[in-house]
């Protein structure tokens, strides 16, 4: 391909967010680099070869990883959609923005009994008054596209289009399609006070066509339409795939059923899924080959939250979306872009929230740091000029995602190689070494109390400074007959 030739070309040129501020300022129009933000839905961080798998391929996904950096610490700010996907649009931690579950679940529907504490009334729709990632770069000159999934708000008036999007193609507040294939416009249950909402459906179309494979087509077509105009673009593609319902395409799904499964991954429809993105990204590069602007292009492909654990395991990692264990929040992270070393590694723990600022600086336009407060730019490590001044990453989700005790509301904080755990409901923590403990499973709390007690006290003092909100009890709850006090009937 082209790009290898122009990536390799671009090592020996002074990267972009190196550059004077002088010479920066002096960019014209025409040179600014255009930014594409691939992003996948629930693709946990081993669902990629580049990252392990034996069982799903993805040769273009590891192409892009030849000519940029792979992240192995990268983490999304949310265990499930929604508070990552407002994290990269602002810069701002889930917790902060109080967008902490996926819009628009109230917090206990899915457990059996009322629980123990009740979910904060947070916020379900990201507010307007938010300079979004779009709005900056807008301003900045570029022109900008949401192209699918949106889901960090539930009223139109919060769709794309009034976040600073000049288009917007499939995006509302949906979390997922109700069929992959056309018309994509099937009924999906959200909560009982909207029982029923109709996907809102991409103009034209044909039978057969793949949801996935239709996005593409959108997004290619913006593409081609901004260099023909000569306009330097933001595009957010943004995949509803691999998002249930695992719905994929006949012969890549026969393709995978031929072959031998592993141990951690053997379901042939979600391969087939994953192939579908893949094949997604092969086309977007090469249509950024073909227009002669990948070298001047930034390209970000990354996913929303761990993989689903039930479909796809994310082993060496413990648990699944919707847990605080690194299989709900280690996410792939792949930078393609000038200036960044071919093949690349950074073992730097980073996090959604650093996308805004990083893109920002790459783009040679001026840092927002009243809107991506919780974000740090990522350029010294792309670049490799020096480190990052942030010491500890945080998370935040008081809300109930099912029936296991992993599932229930917790805050966490990762400092250095060493994470805790805060459950909620009763207070009690899990502490780990991730360096000599990567799946999590010894538990150091009661072996280092003083260390558990510290971590403890930080992640407290965060929530205070970001006045995250906490769930109450609940007046309905009733312990369980096995949890009465023994001598008692």
């Amino acid at each position: 391909m082209k790009h290898t030739l122009t990536l390799l070309t671009a090592l020996l040129l002074a990267p972009l967010a190196a550059m004077p501020a002088a010479d920066a300022a002096t960019k014209t129009t025409e040179s600014k680099p255009n930014i594409v933000i691939i992003l996948a839905d629930d693709l946990g961080w081993a669902d990629l070869a580049c990252y392990g798998s034996r069982f799903y391929e993805t040769p273009n996904v590891d192409r892009l990883a030849t000519h940029g950096m792979r992240f192995t610490d990268a983490y999304a700010a949310g265990c499930v959609c929604s508070p990552t996907r407002a994290s990269i649009l602002t810069g701002k931690y889930p917790g902060r923005l109080h967008i902490t579950t996926a819009i628009p679940i109230d917090g206990h529907l899915r457990l059996k009994r009322p629980p123990p504490l009740l979910p904060p009334a947070y916020c379900k729709n990201m507010p307007l008054e938010e300079v979004t990632l779009a709005e900056a770069l807008k301003a900045g000159g570029y022109t900008c596209a949401s192209v699918g999934k949106w889901h960090v708000c539930w009223d139109k008036e919060f769709f794309p289009e009034h976040q600073g999007f000049d288009l917007n193609v499939a995006g509302n507040g949906m979390g997922n399609p109700g069929n992959y294939f056309f018309p994509y416009d099937g009924e999906w249950r959200m909560t009982p006070k909207h029982p029923k909402v109709r996907w809102r459906t991409i103009d034209g179309g044909h039978p057969g066509e793949y949801l996935t494979d239709r996005l593409t087509d959108e997004a290619i077509r913006f593409m081609k339409d901004c260099h023909g105009k000569q306009q330097p673009f933001f595009l957010s593609l943004s995949h509803y795939a691999v998002h249930t319902p695992l719905q994929a395409k006949n012969d890549l799904i026969e393709k995978y059923r031929k072959k031998p499964p592993t141990r951690e991954h053997k379901n042939p429809v979600y391969a087939a899924m994953i192939q579908s993105v893949d094949e997604s990204v092969g086309r977007v590069m090469r249509t950024l080959d073909d227009l002669g602007v990948a070298d001047n292009t930034i390209v970000i492909f990354t996913s929303d939250n761990g993989g689903v654990e039930l479909i796809s395991s994310q082993r060496p990692f413990r648990g699944g979306k919707t847990m605080p264990y690194e299989g709900g929040h280690r996410v792939p992270l792949i930078v393609c872009a000038r200036g960044v070393k071919a093949g690349g590694e950074c073992s730097v723990p980073v996090v959604s929230t650093d996308y805004y600022p990083t893109v920002l600086e790459m783009a040679g336009l001026p840092a927002r740091p009243e809107q991506h407060v919780d974000g740090v730019s990522l350029v010294p490590l792309l670049t490799q000029t020096g480190g990052l001044t942030r010491d500890a990453l945080y998370w935040h989700f008081p809300h109930y995602a099912g029936e296991t005790p992993a599932q229930a509301p917790s805050s966490t904080v990762r400092m250095g190689d060493w994470k805790l755990i805060e459950f909620l409901e009763d207070k009690h923590v899990e502490l780990y070494n991730l360096k000599d403990d990567l799946g999590e499973t010894r538990d150091l709390a009661a072996a280092m109390p003083e260390k558990a007690a510290a971590l403890r006290e930080r992640l407290a003092q965060w929530r205070t400074k970001i006045n995250a909100q906490m769930p109450v009890p609940n007046p309905d709850h009733k312990p369980e007959p096995s949890a009465r006090p023994k001598g008692k009937p």
